[in-house]
């Protein structure tokens, strides 16, 4: 009887470490292809991956884009042969309990240097879509007072003289 149960644990125990296996893979997919798509320019594999009312978070304090506004500004670059080309060094995935939402961080290597992304997606009909994501430089902590010393200069306005 007790084989019985330690078998039986150890089948639930492969099964939902599948399930878990699977759930990831497909994540790691969208985001790969997503950031593949923008790589050789193809807009309708990186906008179609994204949700209709997915958020963008580029790096400027500007840039929160909603999809349509998103599709817009970006349409320049995707006019090109290559938009941007972002590769994922890292990624760390999660889910919700009932394994409709997934969220997840990752390292990329970028024209910026490595950057960190976050991402959330959810479950839809048509797959896994992306309905948030932002993307934020990495600076080493010891070099935060220089950058915050050239922000501050090229924000800094003339002084106003009558």
């Amino acid at each position: 009887m007790k084989q019985l149960r330690v078998l039986i644990l150890t089948i639930c125990l492969v099964s939902s470490s599948n399930a878990f296996s699977q759930d990831t893979a497909a994540i790691n997919n969208l985001g790969n292809g997503w950031h593949k798509a923008a790589a050789k320019a193809d807009e309708v594999i990186f906008f179609g991956s994204m949700s209709d009312d997915a958020v963008y978070l580029g790096t400027d304090e500007s840039e929160r884009w909603l999809k349509p506004d998103f599709m817009a500004w970006s349409k320049k670059y995707f006019d090109r042969e290559s938009a941007w080309d972002f590769k994922p060094l890292s990624r760390n995935v999660q889910f919700s309990d009932d394994k409709k939402t997934a969220w997840w961080d990752e390292k990329l290597d970028t024209w910026m240097g490595v950057c960190a992304g976050a991402g959330v997606a959810t479950l839809t009909k048509d797959g896994w879509k992306i309905r948030h994501y932002q993307l934020a430089m990495m600076i080493p902590n010891e070099k935060v007072k220089s950058v915050l010393e050239v922000l501050k200069k090229e924000n800094s306005k003339p002084e106003h003289k009558e």
